[in-house]
């Protein structure tokens, strides 16, 4: 695949899929966007969806494949990027690290 979108490591694919078989829902995708706002400019946004449009970028990640979606103009913002999980008493929590990014907020939510 190319690096078109962002990438999930092993471990983010496997908390994503967790989750999706929680909901029983593990016919929806992870839907990764960027939004305007936040305190630096531009948010992430992360839910699951079963709605895709023709210009929607799909790719699937981890042994126990998932589907992460991307519409076409946070795709641009997040090329590169990488979405991670980590679970320990510091940080907790879906981490994104974006090359993109000249600057982010001390939330870790928020970019520009």
């Amino acid at each position: 695949m190319l690096p078109s979108m962002i990438t999930l490591t092993d471990t983010a694919a496997r908390k994503v899929k967790e989750l999706l078989e929680a909901e029983g829902a593990t016919d929806l995708a992870l839907r990764v966007a960027v939004r305007p706002g936040g305190c630096s400019g531009f948010s992430y946004e992360m839910f699951f969806d079963g709605d895709f449009a023709d210009d929607d970028e799909k790719a699937t990640f981890g042994n126990e494949p998932v589907s992460v979606v991307v519409d076409a103009a946070s795709a641009q913002l997040l090329l590169g990027a990488t979405l991670d999980y980590k679970d320990g008493l510091n940080e907790a929590g879906f981490a994104i690290t974006n090359p993109n990014a000249s600057r982010s907020c001390g939330c870790g939510k928020s970019f520009s």
